[in-house]
């Protein structure tokens, strides 16, 4: 799971992760053509055009970036930042990558690998935890530790950071019902803790995805209850999950939100339309679950992009409904951004 966050220089539009259109770009035009890797006034070492998006990305799918860098610490992200700031280079802070489609073109500007893992039990039920750490390996942690709340976290790929941002759920649980308290940084380079009550969280929303000065989440404060059937619950949802799911295919998850108002899940629909199985070049909707779509072998970014509209106009068609995305698009630069808005 990603953290869909930049630095927005003159000319950037930022578009709403609730959209297709692209996540990131601005008026530049063509990839620098350098292969390097230096290290800047910082002490970081960047990587120069070599590093392709799909080895970061559970789809498989994508082109180079034009710097990508790994932050271990909350010092080192900052510094990160502030370069990309101070040279007008836009970023996109990734963790797991678990809900990301990059272009097969790559992304003009840099990537910055989250990699902040700190786990702390700071008392028993709270844990305060680096947004690199592995969700579903915190889920896991706190259930075998006896404590309820994060049983569902087992089942999701990704990053805390990532699920705090998109408030991710499963099982009738969402990430928002345990968090204590959110450690942010600003594009300024300062450091903010927000409690649980100056936050506001929906169906996969979260008021980080609304914070114009949001440069990254660096840690996140769980509270938990104990719970003597915690462990039992967060198998079970791991073997709900492993015989209903394609865990073993490249996906990124769950492609689409389900409809609000509706009563009928998303994957209901794409499979009552009759799309299970539906295949566009290499991309295609699961057999075993139609809202995981699957890179089958090979499959381009433009494969996903077209299954996905696709399977939009299919389930509009039959049933009246608009399928929003759950996934995020990062497109390259800002060449034909209105034509790729939706």
């Amino acid at each position: 799971m990603s953290i869909p966050l930049c630095y927005k220089p003159p000319g950037l539009l930022l578009h709403s992760p609730r959209t297709r259109g692209p996540l990131l770009c601005n008026h530049s035009s063509s990839f620098s053509k350098q292969e390097q890797t230096h290290k800047n006034w910082t002490g970081l070492k960047f990587i120069r055009g070599k590093k392709l998006l799909k080895d970061l990305s559970t789809w498989g799918i994508g082109g180079p970036c034009n710097y990508f860098i790994q932050v271990l610490d909350q010092t080192q992200l900052v510094s990160a930042i502030r370069f990309c700031h101070e040279h007008s280079i836009r970023f996109v802070i990734i963790g797991k990558g678990s809900n990301c489609l990059f272009d097969d073109l790559g992304f003009d500007g840099c990537v910055i690998l989250n990699r902040i893992e700190f786990l702390k039990k700071e008392e028993p039920g709270l844990y305060r935890v680096g947004s690199g750490f592995r969700f579903n390996r915190l889920g896991v942690h706190c259930s075998n530790e006896g404590f309820t709340g994060l049983e569902f976290a087992g089942g999701i790929p990704g990053t805390v950071g990532g699920a705090t941002y998109m408030n991710a759920g499963a099982n009738g649980q969402e990430t928002a019902d345990a968090i204590h308290s959110v450690d942010i940084i600003t594009m300024d380079g300062r450091l903010h803790r927000l409690n649980r009550t100056d936050l506001n969280f929906g169906y996969r929303s979260s008021s980080f995805q609304d914070m114009q000065k949001l440069a990254a989440i660096t840690a996140v404060k769980f509270k938990l209850h104990p719970s003597g059937s915690a462990k039992r619950r967060q198998y079970e949802y791991m073997e709900r999950r492993r015989i209903s799911q394609p865990v073993g295919e490249q996906s990124a998850g769950s492609v689409f939100r389900n409809p609000l108002d509706v009563g009928v899940a998303a994957a209901e629909l794409i499979e009552k339309a009759g799309l299970k199985g539906f295949r566009v070049g290499g991309a295609m909707v699961s057999k075993m679950h139609a809202n995981f779509f699957i890179n089958c072998g090979g499959s381009t970014s433009q494969d996903m992009l077209d299954l996905l509209d696709l399977v939009k106009e299919k389930v509009d068609q039959k049933f009246a409904v608009q399928l929003k995305e759950e996934i995020l698009h990062v497109h390259p630069y800002c060449n034909d951004v209105k034509s790729k808005q939706r």
